[in-house]
């Protein structure tokens, strides 16, 4: 037993501030070891995946692809027609589906759950034993942060006073804008901006530098001009020096190579990252030390610069993945209760951006790989190769896998493809276990599956695949 189990010295064992995917891992790994638990929240149960992110995109972004095959259809037999969306009803229905989720995977395990307790209100440390939760003191013997992260806004001048969307107001509008203009160029403002080109906004992505310019060329240029392709703008190497209200409407004043232009839409959304949930909970004052970005700095165990505290989730510097925060959560409170033996481990972290075709990696690119000074050997497949994608009449995107060069050993891979998300998990086990490429190049993989496309590429290294037959090993 805890030794605050005998004597009651403190009110919970462990409390998590914040309620998403990080703490409910932490929370639930804590109840099972016979903790007495707490999650502090200061606003709406779950975080942001379920209310404001993973669940309620990806659920929009799908109505919008269902409106796009409609209308664009790949089977000459098939015609395509216009059709139209009832915006009002899909984000009504959205939010019914969030709130149905937060009650079936969050709300629901609370009260199923006898040892966690919620605690609604605002907390701030006062020491490393005590926080203050809207005026009550609550102690501790374990804390673990986890307050997740906001949309990060820009300081261009006049943007604050003509007023803006983020990634969360922008699906709660009511009414489908005619155009938006679309900040930034990384996973979330892509996703955003297709799903509302393809709902019928005519959208602008303004990107001071290169779309996904941390990724290889290749990835980003393909999806760029396939973006384009569809009809959304793309405007790189652009900066706003200003924005104002135009009737109404939003006046933005570019800049790119040294020319000024301008560019009036309904709304704009800011989509230039996200910054940790930090302010106001007193860190720095009770010895917890932050990074430059005002992450949470913590060590290999999610432990603080406080011992009997750490951090999970998107307020420290790891990949700000849901999943991520759920492993950094139940990672942390383990380490919490039994002295740091297990250390987190990122080499094989999968990603996906949701766009369509689907683009996703995991380990390093090329461009990593040259940083680290690894020499490398590349297969480069396009889905026009692939069985499954030439019958269905989609061959969009590309299968690209590194491997080290003079080994069997791969290190990278980067997918672009339709649901090119299912595809990456056998490539993340490789990368983990390190399984030689050969291996996967031979095994059984069932005929016209997309996942065909893994053992190809890997065969592609050494052979020329076009004088294989379609089931050759």
């Amino acid at each position: 037993m805890d030794c605050c189990d005998k004597d009651n010295k403190f009110d919970f064992d462990i409390v998590f501030v914040g309620s998403g995917s990080a703490a409910f891992a932490g929370a639930i790994k804590a109840s099972e070891l016979g903790k007495k638990v707490a999650i502090i929240e200061r606003s709406t149960l779950g975080g942001t995946c379920v209310n404001v992110g993973c669940v309620p995109s990806k659920n929009l972004i799908r109505a919008a692809e269902t409106k796009h095959r409609i209308e664009h259809s790949y089977f000459d037999s098939i015609p395509s027609k216009n059709t139209t969306v009832d915006f009002k009803k899909l984000i009504d229905d959205k939010n019914k589906l969030v709130e149905n989720l937060r009650e079936a995977k969050y709300q629901s395990v609370l009260d199923k759950n006898e040892s966690v307790d919620l605690i609604e209100g605002e907390g701030k440390f006062i020491d490393k034993n005590t926080i203050d939760v809207s005026g009550k003191k609550i102690t501790f013997d374990k804390a673990v942060i986890s307050t997740g992260s906001s949309p990060f806004v820009p300081p261009i001048e006049g943007l604050k006073e003509s007023g803006y969307l983020t990634s969360t107001t922008a699906f709660e509008l009511k009414e489908l804008p005619k155009s938006l203009a679309i900040l930034g160029g990384g996973y979330i403002a892509l996703e955003i901006a297709q799903m509302f080109h393809r709902l019928g906004t005519k959208v602008t992505i303004i990107q001071r530098s290169e779309i996904l310019f941390q990724e290889d060329n290749d990835v980003s240029n393909w999806i760029s001009t396939y973006l384009k392709s569809e009809g959304v703008e793309i405007l790189n190497r652009t900066t706003i020096s200003n924005v104002s209200d135009n009737n109404g409407s939003k006046k933005l004043l570019l800049e790119s190579h040294g020319k000024e232009s301008e560019l009036v839409v309904d709304n704009i959304v800011v989509a230039t990252g996200r910054k940790p949930n930090t302010l106001n909970l007193n860190l720095e004052e009770i010895g917890i030390k932050l990074n430059e970005n005002k992450t949470v700095k913590i060590n290999e165990y999610c432990q603080t610069t406080i011992e009997n505290i750490y951090a999970a989730g998107d307020v420290t510097s790891s990949p700000a993945l849901v999943y991520v925060a759920a492993y950094e959560g139940n990672l942390a409170t383990e380490n919490a209760f039994n002295e740091n033996i297990r250390k987190a481990d990122y080499s094989s972290i999968p990603w996906v951006i949701f766009s369509d075709p689907q683009v996703v990696g995991v380990g390093l690119n090329e461009t990593q790989a040259k940083a680290e000074n690894i020499e490398t050997d590349v297969s480069i497949l396009g889905f026009d190769n692939v069985p499954r994608s030439i019958a269905a009449q989609d061959t969009r995107g590309f299968i690209k896998l590194i491997r080290r060069t003079g080994t069997d050993e791969l290190i990278g891979a980067r997918i672009v493809a339709p649901e090119a998300s299912e595809l990456i998990m056998e490539l993340t086990l490789a990368i983990k276990y390190k399984i030689p490429i050969s291996e996967l190049g031979t095994q059984m993989h069932p005929y016209l599956t997309l996942s065909e496309a893994v053992k190809l590429a890997t065969q592609t290294f050494d052979k020329d695949i076009k004088s294989l037959s379609c089931c050759a090993s």
